[in-house]
C-alpha cells in the first residue's frame, strides 16, 4: 500500500487533464449535476454539431463558423499564457490548478457562438428573433456553471464572454463582408466539387428550397 502512495505520488504531478472535459461537482449535488452537464455544452455544439454538420451539410457559412471557434480557442489560449492568472484556490480540488483561468474558455466560446448565430440568423431573416435568442441562455447558464463549480471566478467568466462577444461580432463582419465574396470560387473549386461543399447564403430561405426541391425530385422520379 505505502509503495502503491508513493508510486501515485509521483505519477499525479504529471497527469493533466483536458481543460474542455474536465468537470467535477460535489456529490449529492443536483445543481451541480445540473450545471456539468451545461458546462460540457460547447463539447455538444463542437462534436454532435460542427462534425454532423461538415459531414452531411457542408456549407462554407457553417465551415467559416467553426473555424472562427478555433480561432476564438487559439486567441484564448494565447491569452491565457500572457495574463497567467490564476483559477480560484480552491483548483487543487478540482485538479485544475495546471491551467490558467483568464478568460474562461468555455464563457469565450459560448459568447462568441451566441453572437455569431444572433447575427447569421437575424441577417437571413429577422422575424426569427426567437432562434436568435436560443443560444443566449445557454451561454448565460454555462457562465454561471464554471462560476459554481469553482473553475472560475466571476471576473474570468465575464472575461471570456467580451472576448466572446467582441470577437464573434469581429469573426462575422470578417467571414459576411470579405470571405463571403470567395465563397463561389471555393464552391466551384476542384476540392470543393470533390467534397460537394457549397453555400447557401444567398438562399433567402434554405429550409422552404430543400423541401420543396426534394418534393419535386420524388414527382419526378414518380412521373419517370
Amino acid at each position: 500500500m505505502a509503495e502503491y502512495q508513493e508510486m501515485a505520488a509521483e505519477v499525479l504531478p504529471s497527469l493533466k487533464a483536458i481543460a474542455l472535459t474536465h468537470v467535477r461537482y460535489r456529490r449529492g449535488d443536483k445543481l451541480g449535476l445540473f450545471l456539468a452537464w451545461v458546462s460540457l455544452i460547447p463539447v455538444f455544439i463542437s462534436l454532435g454539431g460542427f462534425v454532423s454538420h461538415f459531414l452531411f451539410r457542408r456549407e462554407l457559412q457553417g465551415i467559416c463558423f467553426a473555424a472562427g471557434l478555433l480561432a476564438s480557442q487559439f486567441l484564448n489560449e494565447l491569452i491565457k499564457h500572457s495574463v497567467a492568472q490564476s483559477r480560484p484556490a480552491y483548483c487543487e480540488l478540482l485538479e485544475a490548478c495546471d491551467s490558467h483561468g483568464w478568460p474562461s474558455s468555455h464563457s469565450q466560446y459560448m459568447f462568441f457562438f451566441a453572437t455569431y448565430l444572433s447575427l447569421l440568423t437575424l441577417h437571413r431573416s429577422p422575424a426569427r428573433r426567437v432562434i436568435a435568442a436560443v443560444p443566449w441562455p445557454l451561454a448565460f447558464l454555462t457562465m454561471l456553471s464554471r462560476v459554481y463549480l469553482g473553475y472560475h471566478t466571476v471576473a474570468q467568466v465575464f472575461a471570456g464572454a467580451v472576448v466572446g462577444l467582441v470577437f464573434g461580432a469581429i469573426w462575422y463582419w470578417i467571414v459576411n463582408t470579405m470571405l463571403v465574396d470567395y465563397f463561389p470560387m471555393i464552391e466551384e473549386s476542384a476540392v470543393g466539387r470533390w467534397l460537394y461543399i457549397k453555400d447557401t447564403s444567398h438562399i433567402p430561405d434554405v429550409l422552404k428550397f430543400e423541401y420543396d426541391n426534394a418534393r419535386a425530385a420524388r414527382r419526378k422520379v414518380a412521373t419517370d
